[in-house]
């Protein structure tokens, strides 16, 4: 495996500050956030001079029931050619479920959620990594992620379901060791004993990240600075083997340049003291864990998954029951921090609807939240947020008689149709016309 260094993941917030900051060898960027044909230029020069760039998904949704998305694939194989990437990355997880296999609404979570680690979420989850990697040019990493919540019945340990996963399909391992204390804090699990159960020799790099703990939740914000646990993790796996490559995630709330590099020495700190202990005898390798099935048809695995994921998606998204042996406290907090996120993101890719809303902005999206659950991307849940103000307008005029209804409607328009509005004389009476019949 590519030797990376240490690395930070690029974001646009930070740009000129990574550009200038010493020591950097290699960065991230979210897949998903960067065009192809139009790389930033921050992003082109840090390639020039020789720095390496890696795509990290986040939609794919590897851990979900169907398989994956052929136009997805495409997409980040794309990014990878573009950037001329070493490798790509996605995440352990399920990001929608319903649809045909389900026999349910589709829904979209917004967010990485944890598979279950049963052997039927084995199979499917090794069928779609081998689906990934014969579309992508270069290898293939995934991720553990972090998780609020259990499934009941699991049957095998983070660290068992790992090593299975990269033995059946050889796929390489993103150890994230801010995720390993999430789960720590909020699971009761033991990094250690995950560690020591890793294929070590499939480890392609380590994220390392911060997080914050609220109502004894520890939440894994990527907008905090990197607690001292989190180190003694990454010093515990680097006294087991040499992380290829370590990046710093950052994501909301940057500090200056000061502070993030002293986050790196800090990072840089953990694995030379790793280093140090490591001991010169060769570790026992663990042996299978006995759960290791052949390449076969995984369709029945595939609906008993799909039908577990879309209930427990409904009861996060949608309100139905929450089903039963999951923990309800920790689910409604799930609940709460998935609409919180969306509310985030939309004011993020549009970010016209705070300034119009003001104040008014985050009550109202929570509560078109817990009443419509997303079916599709950010940018559609903004639109669906829009349309809903501008439906309930006349239903309920006192709450709405001072929301800016005439620049919502122009926002609306502007974006609901299929392209960008033209300014010929038919096309702007065509509109005149949805205005005419919007308002009745």
């Amino acid at each position: 495996m590519e030797r990376l260094g240490t690395g930070i993941g690029w974001r646009p917030e930070i740009a000129g500050d990574v550009e200038r900051m010493p020591g950097i060898d290699w960065v991230e960027v979210v897949a998903e956030n960067v065009c192809p044909g139009h790389l930033p230029e921050s992003l082109l020069r840090l390639r020039e001079r020789g720095v390496t760039v890696v795509p990290h998904g986040v939609a794919l949704g590897l851990g979900g029931a169907e398989r994956p998305d052929a136009g997805r694939l495409e997409a980040l194989a794309e990014r990878a050619t573009a950037l001329r990437s070493p490798l790509v990355t996605e995440h352990i997880a399920f990001v929608r479920a319903g649809g045909p296999l389900s026999v349910s609404p589709r829904l979209e979570a917004g967010h990485l959620l944890p598979v279950p680690r049963t052997r039927d979420a084995l199979d499917v989850l090794c069928e779609n990594v081998r689906i990934a990697q014969d579309a992508l040019p270069v290898p293939l990493a995934v991720e553990n992620i972090a998780a609020l919540f259990s499934w009941p019945g699991e049957e095998m340990s983070e660290g068992q379901f790992l090593y299975d996963l990269a033995d059946r399909t050889g796929v390489r391992l993103l150890v994230d060791v801010a995720n390993l204390h999430t789960n720590h804090v909020n699971r009761g699990e033991d990094p250690a004993k995950a560690l020591a159960e890793l294929p070590l020799e499939a480890i392609a790099y380590v994220h390392v990240a911060g997080g914050v703990e609220r109502d004894g939740v520890w939440h894994d914000s990527h907008a905090h600075p990197v607690p001292r646990p989190v180190l003694d993790i990454l010093t515990d796996l680097a006294s087991r083997v040499s992380p290829p490559g370590v990046l710093l995630e950052r994501d909301e709330n940057f500090p200056g340049p000061g502070e993030l590099e002293r986050e790196l020495a800090a990072i840089r700190g953990a694995v030379g003291q790793g280093v140090a202990a490591r001991s010169g005898n060769a570790r026992a390798k663990r042996s299978g864990s006995g759960s290791v099935r052949g390449a076969g048809s995984c369709e029945p695995a595939r609906q008993r998954v799909a039908l577990a994921q879309a209930a427990v998606l409904s009861s996060l998204v949608a309100g139905t029951p929450v089903p039963e042996g999951f923990d309800r406290v920790r689910m409604a907090v799930q609940s709460r921090a998935l609409a919180a996120k969306r509310a985030d993101v939309v004011a993020k890719v549009a970010p016209e609807l705070p300034v119009m809303l003001g104040g008014r902005y985050r009550a109202a999206f929570l509560t078109h939240a817990r009443k419509q659950p997303m079916t599709g991307g950010y940018r559609q849940d903004a639109l669906d947020f829009v349309e809903q103000l501008l439906l309930t307008s006349g239903q309920r005029e006192r709450q709405h008689e001072q929301l800016p209804l005439r620049e919502l409607r122009k926002w609306w328009l502007e974006r609901s149709g299929p392209g960008p509005r033209s300014r010929r004389p038919a096309v702007r009476l065509a509109r005149a016309t949805r205005r005419v019949l919007l308002r009745r």
